[in-house]
């Protein structure tokens, strides 16, 4: 089955069809290059909506996700998240295996048939060209043979005739002979240019067009083979992202699996827990009596209670109302019915004890107590625990600047010592204060905690590395509170205790002045310009010998040769440590 031999004269309907092929070809592309655009705007689409239910930071929206129902939900937007990625890879590979790929061979089949089909219209140019000399030879024969036909004729006629003189018969016979070879010559053409015209014809239909047309069926059925490994390549690029997607997928039902329930309840219990004991039985009140009536310990409506422990809160105390209920003002008052109370009880405000700004949207306390005790109890604890943070970042700050302090004093000529005792002074002026806020909570929380604030206890909570002298400063709420005739109390702060803190100190003292040995090498990830005091300056590649590692604060002491050393970032480097150097830690 060839196209040159059975479709010989079909040239102009072969030039349409590979046309039509490209067109589809394009067609094609350009369906892909749309799903490109679909796959990118339905993973942007993904990625948006997974950052819209992203918690905000620092907002009321993060705290509740320590619930293993919303740590779960988060855990579907990251997988949404990486699911949009997988879409935005499936657009990446259809565009460079595809359509560049195939836009490419586009070009290359269009410039293909071009040729192809430039040849066999120059075939034909050629057979017709023959075709016409052909004609015109026999034309001229045919012309010439009359000619001389009509030549004899009239030399015939001439001989016939007795008028004619001799020199007129003798005119027209050698008039019939030149006109008789003339036509034996266009004859000769005529034979000579049909043989070549053959020739020329069976070259034509059995070489030059079936081989131009076997190049163009060639050139057809591997745009078909393209067109089908292109198909093959689109599923293929789909089926790639699967285990992945699926993964994306089990991520979420493995995270929809670890929702806790009794956890989450749990939680609940921690975040609104008051720490309030509820209120006992109250006991029946006799009427009839003339005697004066007995109130139970226990009863919602005595003051001094006796029977009950009492919520305290550290400090002196008088006795205390149950928060819910109001105080008789007279003793003689009238009597209200059981009814009446139990009402008021219901809808009474409550005149919690230790509850200032109650009102919403009230400033809030610096000690909390406008919290249950539970709930300021938390409060405390979360405040001197990011007070010690705090604090620890200053001490590792502070240890720095003393590190290079000790190096500038070392190698003057790395830098200026001088130049960093305002910093230095800075950081300790800010671990004392730190260090006062976070007594100051201290003694708050254990005031909550119904202990005093011994200072041995303070120092617990506190990070090993900071000593500290001073007593707890009390703005107790709990502290010197009368009843108000009405049932409710009035406060009297107690003057807060004055805190006096004596400054560690924290300077290292380096005796050794021999040069430190190298304990590793490192490699520069990335050029480093030291352009501050203290700093060397390394190029991406370098190898360099070192002499320190990095003991928290993010810099590596290196050296290049005896007279250049300094710090670089760690970050930039790769370190290598020699296992049997002195100092060097051993990594597991």
């Amino acid at each position: 089955m060839s196209w040159g031999t059975e479709l010989w004269d079909q040239f102009d309907n072969l030039e349409k069809h590979t046309q039509w092929g490209i067109d589809i070809l394009e067609k094609y592309i350009k369906f892909v290059k749309e799903r490109t655009e679909i796959e990118l705007s339905y993973a942007k689409q993904l990625r948006n909506l997974s950052k819209k239910y992203q918690p905000k930071k620092n907002s009321k929206e993060e705290e509740e996700y320590k619930y293993t129902s919303c740590r779960a939900f988060l855990s579907t937007l990251n997988e949404m998240n990486d699911y949009a990625g997988q879409h935005e890879v499936i657009s990446e590979n259809m565009t460079a295996q595809i359509t560049v790929d195939l836009a490419r061979y586009v070009q290359e089949l269009k410039q293909e048939r071009k040729s192809n089909f430039h040849d066999g219209r120059k075939a034909q140019q050629h057979i017709e060209t023959c075709w016409k000399q052909l004609e015109s030879s026999k034309r001229r024969f045919e012309r010439d043979c009359k000619e001389a036909d009509r030549a004899q004729q009239y030399f015939e006629k001439m001989d016939a005739d007795i008028n004619v003189t001799k020199a007129d018969v003798e005119k027209a016979r050698q008039q019939a002979q030149i006109r008789h070879q003339m036509a034996e010559d266009s004859k000769a053409d005529y034979s000579s240019i049909l043989q070549k015209f053959n020739q020329e014809q069976h070259e034509y239909y059995h070489t030059h067009i079936p081989s131009i047309f076997q190049k163009i069926q060639e050139m057809e059925e591997r745009r078909i083979v393209r067109i089908g490994e292109s198909m093959k390549t689109y599923a293929e690029v789909d089926r790639q992202v699967i285990p992945i997607i699926g993964k994306c997928l089990d991520g979420i039902v493995k995270a929809a699996e670890a929702i806790d329930q009794k956890n989450d309840s749990q939680l609940v219990i921690e975040a609104y827990k008051s720490g309030f004991e509820p209120p006992g039985d109250i006991e029946f009140e006799d009427y009839t009596q003339p005697l004066k009536r007995t109130v139970s310990d226990n009863s919602l409506s005595n003051s001094r209670g006796d029977g009950k422990p009492e919520l305290k809160f550290g400090g002196k105390s008088k006795g205390k109302l149950w928060p819910f209920i109001k105080k008789n003002k007279s003793p003689k008052q009238q009597k209200e019915p059981l009814s009446h109370r139990f009402n008021e009880f219901m809808i009474s405000k409550p005149k919690i004890h230790c509850f200032r700004s109650l009102k919403r949207g009230g400033a809030t306390p610096e000690d909390f107590s406008n919290l249950p005790p539970e709930q300021r109890r938390k409060k405390l604890q979360q405040k001197v625990d990011e007070l010690n943070k705090e604090m620890q970042k200053e001490a590792d700050q502070r240890d720095a600047i003393t590190k290079m302090k000790d190096v500038y004093l070392k190698n003057p000529q790395m830098g200026d010592p001088a130049s960093l005792d305002h910093k230095l002074t800075e950081v300790s002026q800010n671990i004392d204060k730190l260090r006062l806020e976070a007594q100051k909570f201290e003694a708050w929380l254990a005031e909550v905690e119904g202990r005093l604030p011994v200072r041995g206890e303070q120092t617990r909570r506190q990070s090993g590395m900071y000593d500290g002298q001073g007593g707890p400063t009390g703005n107790s709420c709990a502290q010197d509170r009368e009843s108000s005739p009405d049932g409710s109390y009035t406060e009297e702060r107690s003057q807060e205790n004055e805190v006096k803190v004596l400054a560690a100190d924290f300077d290292d003292e380096f005796d050794d002045e021999e040069p430190l040995p190298a304990i590793g090498t490192c490699k520069a990830l990335y050029t480093f310009e030291g352009q501050n005091e203290g700093t060397i300056s390394v190029l991406e590649g370098e190898i360099l010998y070192v002499i320190e590692e990095d003991k928290g604060d993010g810099w590596t002491r290196i050296r290049r040769n005896e007279d250049e050393e300094g710090y670089v970032p760690t970050s930039y480097v790769e370190v290598y440590l020699d296992k049997n150097a002195k100092g060097a830690k051993t990594y597991i």
